[in-house]
């Protein structure tokens, strides 16, 4: 696509974000809402329609190469993004549920559910190529000197000698002759045999006439049979049930549009370059154009203002110090005599402060008094509102600079798309002039010093001290700092350890797209009917983005966004955990740490070697973020009782620590922990809880996703789909499988030989049918034991009682009534 296309998309996202920020900061507070229907329906509208806006800056950002454009649509990209999340936190705390769903939003809408699929960044993987090239590097020559580095096997060629080459040749030839040999054979008896029954039929040789119908009949009913093939191929490609043959092949127009995408990717890359050098070279010709001006322009505005000081006042003023602004103070739109009484206030407002300490501590208990009859007057309208956003004013700070900067800028001129000078000399201009500024500070400091000086002798007086000696501020609370266990050793030796260790992993390069499942779309029917649907796979992916990926990718949205420092991934085995956890680091680029009991067990044993393993998995994961803390079998940290085979590997050795390692965790730090566990029920359910802030339940895949899944791994595998496969039928009989069960059975029936009959012999249905029967499904009970656990986890608790029409607080209300009256008894 071209650059108007991009611009125009860009524009549309913005048309759409004014209705949006109307809507959500409006001159007037909205009435609170009662109905909590009503509520979540505002919510998660404005959830799907940011998620548009989403979706569109995201195709515009990665293809657009204007660099100055580029700048501000990554600002306006991480706050729609941090809306994003602070909104769907708002449906999961309104709601009591991690998944959501909104048929009737998107029907409303005009939108498919494929609309509403979060978006992965490419920046996040395409910003950090090198760095992450270099790591890749580093680990692979740590595994290769260690020999872990899987490498693909390579056949090898043993050189035969002639009298074994000619036996294998004789070998060969005496087969292919014996074969030959059999098929003659068989042509003669089958010839015989047909003789043989038309003696007995007593017709020796058959009519010409009635060979020759017969011959017909055939061949035009193989003609027809294949006519009639043809033209019902040819309905359902009509009516899109079947895709033609041009969509086997790759269109010619999706080749032309990926290569011109790359082509725009490479020339972001030089404009890049070449904004760079021009910020260097405009800020070095601002400097030595326009800095003198500057200095002397600055110069003379603080000795009028010295001059008009000391007419009004009879004195000199106290020249602001650099931590208050320093000159800059002096420039603002403001006479000299109400600085001079500014600057006063201040100086007499931070000794009232220093007072009024003592005083302070004696009027907390009355204070304490006051507030709690304040808020028995005063009681909160009752209503539903959203949080604070940390998002939205950033968002509208962007839209407003587009409107007013890119709307409607003439880029006639600039058809390659490079930077506008001109806004870079704004921009500059300020950068210099704030650095000129702290070198002229300096100079009309000692200039002002000077002047005292002067006058002071003239009139006879001792000049007073300038500047009055400022106590240290000391913080009342001094923050333990975390003891550094290895001050002197580098980040590099560190990872090589954890590395030899076997605790940092390479993770297996899996992207969440290739999380197959489809879209649930009974889920607000079953919700209507009072039943909780189980979520599809396509839920459990747009989870583990908003959750996992999205966080990690961006520092911006992680520090602000709601931080979610650990994640449960809990369903039976074979549903992909271990590939979500991968997709994660894949996605994000995240280095891979592995604390499952079992790979720890032995590794840094006694207290002490805790300590230290912690200590360097968190001080690389923070110093090498973003990163990702893998925990498998999480269930067996919190055993209520160790089962004896597995005491020798003391499952809970984490146990005590994992919360103060959680508590060490700042929005700053991009560190995800993620468990996995496909027995959750074996551990203890309050600590594991405590552990986890989001447990996702990942079930086996419903009809839907089974078909897909079927469809996707037989052609990702060398299959061919035919009309002789029936996949309706295979995903029905598959019910209760699992992605890995599915898995085994499609490399079990593709093997080399049997991709190589495919021409001959298309696959059928029955051929994975025996496969499958020889597995076990996940069974109704382990299903329904799943549920149970979830629904007795703190979200799954709240999610019960909303199904019954309770509200938290209402529940809180009553528990506090029943105190009460057993006090009063």
């Amino acid at each position: 696509m071209s650059h108007s296309t991009y611009n125009k998309m860009w524009a549309h996202a913005h048309l759409d974000l004014t209705s949006l920020l109307a809507q959500e900061m409006p001159e007037m507070p909205p009435p609170l809402e009662k109905d909590r229907v009503v509520f979540f329906q505002r919510v998660a509208t404005l959830y799907v329609r940011y998620v548009q806006i989403f979706r569109r800056l995201e195709s515009v950002y990665d293809q657009m190469v204007h660099p100055q454009k580029r700048r501000i649509l990554r600002q306006l990209l991480d706050g729609v993004i941090g809306r994003v999340l602070e909104l769907k936190n708002e449906m999961v705390e309104k709601e009591c549920s991690e998944y959501h769903y909104m048929d009737d939003i998107v029907q409303d809408l005009k939108l498919t559910p494929a609309d509403i699929e979060i978006p992965i960044p490419k920046y996040f993987i395409n910003e950090r190529t090198k760095v992450l090239h270099e790591r890749g590097q580093i680990l692979s020559a740590i595994l290769d000197r260690m020999g872990l580095q899987t490498k693909p096997k390579t056949a090898v060629v043993r050189p035969l000698s002639l009298e074994e080459a000619i036996k294998l040749i004789q070998v060969s030839e005496r087969a292919r002759q014996g074969r030959l040999r059999a098929k003659f054979m068989r042509e003669i008896r089958r010839d015989e045999e047909r003789q043989r029954r038309a003696k007995e039929r007593g017709t020796v040789g058959a009519d010409l006439d009635q060979a020759a119908t017969r011959i017909q009949k055939v061949w035009k009913g193989f003609i027809q049979r294949k006519k009639t093939r043809k033209e019902r191929d040819d309905e359902m490609i009509f009516i899109g049930m079947a895709l033609g043959p041009q969509h086997i092949q790759p269109c010619p127009a999706t080749v032309a549009a990926r290569s011109t995408e790359e082509h725009r990717q490479h020339r972001q890359g030089e404009h890049e370059r070449e904004y760079q050098m021009a910020l260097v070279s405009v800020k070095d010709k601002l400097r030595e154009v326009e800095g003198p001006d500057m200095r002397e322009t600055m110069k003379d505005q603080i000795r009028q203002w010295f001059i008009e000081c000391h007419d009004l006042t009879g004195t000199f003023p106290e020249y602001p110090d650099e931590e208050d602004g320093g000159s800059a103070v002096i420039f603002a739109e403001k006479t000299p005599k109400q600085l001079q009484e500014e600057l006063a206030a201040q100086e007499a407002e931070k000794e009232n402060a220093q007072k009024s300490k003592g005083k302070k501590e004696k009027k907390t208990d009355k204070g304490k008094k006051g507030k709690e009859k304040g808020k028995g007057e005063e009681e909160e309208e009752p209503g539903l509102k959203m949080a604070p956003s940390a998002f939205l004013p950033e968002v509208a700070n962007n839209h407003k600079i587009y409107k007013t900067v890119w709307q409607n800028r003439n880029e006639s001129t600039n058809f390659n798309q490079k930077h506008v000078e001109e806004l870079i000399k704004e921009e500059k201009r300020k950068e210099i002039e704030s650095e000129i500024r702290v070198q002229v500070d300096e100079l009309m400091r000692e200039e002002l010093k000077n002047l005292r000086l002067a006058v002071d002798r003239d009139s006879g007086t001792k000049g007073k001290s300038g500047k009055k000696k400022k106590k240290d501020k000391k913080s009342g609370k001094k923050k333990k700092k975390e003891k550094d266990l290895t001050p002197d050793r580098t980040i590099q030796s560190l990872y090589q350890e954890l590395v030899e260790q076997g605790i940092l992993k390479q993770a297996e390069k899996v992207t969440l797209d290739e999380y197959l499942g489809d879209y649930s779309y009974l889920g607000t029917t079953l919700r209507q009917t009072d039943i909780e649907p189980m979520p599809s796979l396509s839920d459990v992916r747009q989870v583990v983005s908003l959750y996992a990926v999205l966080p990690l990718g961006s520092s911006v949205v992680h520090e602000k966004a709601p931080l979610v420092k650990s994640i449960l991934l809990a369903g039976p085995a074979g549903v992909g955990k271990k590939m979500l956890v991968n997709a994660i680091c894949t996605e994000t680029g995240a280095n891979l740490f592995d604390l499952s009991p079992m790979n720890i067990a032995g590794k840094y044993p006694g207290k002490n070697g805790l300590q230290m393993m912690l200590h360097l998995v968190f001080k690389v994961a923070r110093q090498l973020q973003p990163s990702v803390v893998w925990i498998g079998e999480a269930e067996k940290m919190f055993y209520k009782k160790v089962p004896k085979d597995e005491k020798e590997l003391d499952p809970k050795r984490l146990k005590k620590d994992l919360p103060k390692i959680l508590k060490s965790i700042k929005g700053e730090d991009r560190v995800l922990i993620v468990g996995t566990s496909k027995q959750p029920f074996n551990g203890d359910l309050k600590p594991l809880c405590k552990a986890y802030n989001k447990i996702i339940l990942i079930p086996r895949p419903d009809y839907a996703s089974r078909y897909v899944i079927w469809a996707q791994l037989i052609q990702k595998n060398g299959g061919v789909i035919t009309s002789a496969l029936n996949l309706s039928s295979l995903a029905k009989i598959s019910d209760g499988y699992t992605q890995g069960h599915i898995m085994k059975v499609v490399k079990a029936v593709l093997t080399e030989r049997r991709i190589d009959q495919l021409a001959k012999k298309p696959l059928t249905g029955a051929e994975y049918v025996v496969h499958l029967a020889k597995i076990d499904p996940v069974f109704k009970e382990e299903e329904e034991a799943f549920k149970s656990w979830y629904a007795k986890t703190p979200l799954g608790k709240k999610r019960a009682m909303a199904a019954l029409g309770k509200n938290e607080e209402e529940v809180e209300k009553g528990k506090e009534k029943g105190k009460g009256g057993k006090e009063k008894k």
